[in-house]
């Protein structure tokens, strides 16, 4: 696909969710049924367009894909939302229906990336304290931070002013 054709799709007015993809991913392999499945079942509503990595540089560069599979959420000609790598159907899922019913892209991390993150965070936390190395331990406590931040109401309330501005 080329740019100008990927920009009639953007113009279509539908919402459209991108999926950058290549047939020698793994990971893309594993994904595409799902993608392709939602794809099918919200035709109504968005648009699913899958492009193949391999043969659309030019878009790949101006949406600065750097790993695949991603997928990008798009309303009004504008990125909404970005899941970089293989995500499971409930992720996928969100993106779809956000989109479908005009709400915010909203997609809450997995309890295990969660629970790793929060792990992560504690270990460097505890390595840093018993050796005095308060640099690893601000790491973890910034990892720690990414399991969490989602669900932080001063970090939703200071993003959400920030993307009013």
């Amino acid at each position: 696909m080329n740019k100008q054709e990927f920009q009639q799709k953007l113009e279509s007015g539908k919402p459209l969710v991108v999926d950058f993809w290549a047939p020698w991913c793994g990971p893309c392999k594993m994904t595409k049924p799902i993608l392709d499945r939602l794809g099918m079942e919200f035709t109504e509503d968005v648009e699913f367009l899958p492009i193949n990595a391999d043969d659309s540089r030019d878009i790949i560069e101006h949406y600065r894909v750097f790993g695949i599979p991603t997928v990008v959420a798009i309303r009004d000609g504008k990125e909404v939302a970005r899941l970089t790598g293989a995500q499971n159907e409930v992720g996928y899922r969100a993106v779809f229906e956000a989109l479908a019913q005009g709400k915010e892209v909203k997609v809450s991390m997995s309890q295990f990336d969660r629970t790793l993150r929060l792990g992560a965070g504690a270990l460097f936390i505890m390595i840093g304290v018993s050796n005095n190395n308060w640099i690893v331990a601000g790491i973890g406590g910034i990892l720690a931070f990414m399991g969490i931040y989602d669900r932080c109401p001063i970090w939703n309330a200071l993003t959400r002013s920030l993307k009013r501005k």
